[in-house]
């Protein structure tokens, strides 16, 4: 586990490998179904299969539509993401960009880091 920097400007906390990993194969495979569906194995791929052949024969349209709202769901959750690094002392830009790109990419599992961020009481004088 990463320790805070002493400054809460420049905190910053990757999302754990497993789910980038997860979320670029789920995401991914979406896309595969939207855009591509002619060219998905479903008989190599059990259970998932069949629910994508179901999806893409039955309801496409809810299919291209599910995924562009997640990529809204994504880019809110990144616009949400400064507004957090603002609240909570971040104010490296560079590290607010890192936030921005990486809850873009990997959504509430890059943004959990942020919102279970505490940064430290500030000092009264």
């Amino acid at each position: 586990m990463a320790t805070p920097p002493a400054s809460p400007s420049g905190y910053f906390r990757r999302t754990s490998p497993f789910w980038v990993g997860a979320i670029a194969v789920s995401l991914s495979y979406f896309a595969w179904a939207v855009f591509l569906p002619s060219t998905i194995p479903y008989h190599n791929l059990g259970p998932l299969g069949h629910l994508t052949k179901y999806l893409v024969d039955n309801h496409p349209k809810l299919l291209y539509n599910g995924f562009w709202l997640a990529w809204g769901v994504h880019i809110a959750e990144a616009l949400y993401s400064i507004k957090l690094c603002k609240i909570k002392g971040i104010t490296d830009p560079s590290v607010q960009c890192r936030w921005f790109i990486q809850t873009f990419f990997f959504g509430v599992a890059s943004l959990s880091h942020l919102l279970a961020y505490k940064p430290p009481p500030k000092k009264q004088r």
